[in-house]
């Protein structure tokens, strides 16, 4: 699994860049806004998503972990593959996704290219409940003001899922750890999940111990 890369990038053709890498260059597949604010000879760290198909093994990158984390949420909607989730992120901030999802508005996602009303209606009804609520609608979730870390809860719960832990389960430690930490959005997600991994491990274990066979 390549989790991030931190390199020069040698080369842009639209959305495609080359980060050279010790002198290995990797192909990785950016939105179109975050193409268009590099250089070559950048110094670029991306953290980045693996997808494997039969025929083929591509890298997507992004500026940090938030968006990161909403790609791998936007893939598990029916219909919605990488390129696809790569699409609505160049489009639409985190923030507005959020919004949008809290609002169970499609429109933002039917405006996104290749996204078409069934699709961008799935989007709504899957990822309904697994994004808090974006500014002004839940303080105790929002603590930057711009519904960031409503973003980061949501990477967190992907996260939490993708090492096996149940969406509610997930959903509920994510945002015990967020809610505490009054600066979420810059700690990292590594750090946050760390935190929740430590909430859920002794909690597993209790469970485990309360189920088991009694004397």
């Amino acid at each position: 699994m390549i989790a991030s890369l931190r390199g020069t990038l040698i080369a842009r053709s639209g959305t495609r860049v080359v980060i050279d890498v010790a002198g290995v260059g990797y192909a990785v597949a950016l939105t179109e806004r975050h193409a268009r604010e590099l250089r070559a000879g950048d110094t670029v760290r991306l953290h980045t998503a693996l997808v494997v198909r039969e025929d083929d093994m591509s890298l997507f990158g992004f500026a940090d972990e938030v968006e990161l984390g909403l790609f791998e949420l936007l893939r598990t909607v029916s219909g919605v593959g990488p390129k696809s989730a790569l699409g609505v992120l160049g489009e639409m901030t985190p923030d507005a996704i959020a919004r949008a999802i809290a609002a169970d508005d499609d429109a933002p996602f039917r405006a996104v290219s290749g996204i078409g009303p069934k699709t961008a209606k799935l989007i709504v009804v899957t990822l309904a409940g697994k994004l808090a609520a974006p500014a002004g609608a839940a303080a105790a979730d929002d603590r930057s003001g711009d519904g960031t870390p409503s973003v980061v809860t949501a990477s967190l719960v992907a996260a939490l899922t993708g090492l096996g832990w149940p969406e509610r389960t997930a959903l509920e430690a994510a945002t015990q750890v967020v809610e505490a930490d009054p600066d979420a959005a810059t700690t990292g997600l590594p750090v946050l999940l760390r935190r929740a991994l430590g909430l859920l491990g002794p909690a597993r274990a209790r469970a485990d111990e309360a189920g088991g066979p009694r004397s």
